[in-house]
């Protein structure tokens, strides 16, 4: 049994295990060097599992007065990165509260979608536009104290 293939299988429950790449959407600021850095460990970690690709999207500074723009410009800048077979999830304060064990729910039901990637949009400090809101397949929030 191979350990760390795209495809194995399960000792418990006999089923073909599809490990899909993991996509991850952050709009913001640059990181600092320390929070890169604990980005690279885990992205490191991770690798003998499944694909993980790291996008920071840069937040709008030149419309930070407008808001609706703001969040327009971000948005678009998400969608070039959200292919047409991803399962999108969105991270929101008004997504459906999960824990950590539906997470990994979440994460192993993700290759029974089809989808080719899962595909995690964290929003700027304005929250999510309308195009990512609309092409979002699930909205999840990781804890209410947002």
């Amino acid at each position: 049994m191979e350990l760390y293939s795209s495809r194995r299988r399960s000792k418990f429950s006999g089923q073909s295990i599809r490990a899909i790449p993991i996509r991850i959407l952050t709009v913001g600021k640059k990181r600092s060097q320390g929070i890169q850095l604990i980005v690279e460990e885990y992205k490191e970690k991770l690798k003998y599992y499944c694909g993980v690709e790291d996008v920071l999207i840069k937040s709008n500074p030149k419309t930070t007065s407008d808001m609706k723009a703001q969040i327009e410009a971000e948005d678009a800048a998400m969608m070039q990165h959200i292919k047409p077979e991803d399962w999108v999830v969105m991270l929101d304060e008004n997504g459906k509260e999960i824990n950590s064990a539906q997470m990994a729910d979440l994460l192993g039901d993700a290759g029974k979608t089809g989808s080719s990637c899962i595909t995690f949009c964290i929003g700027g400090p304005y929250g999510h536009g309308p195009l990512v809101r609309e092409r979002a397949d699930m909205a999840i929030r990781l804890s209410s104290l947002v």
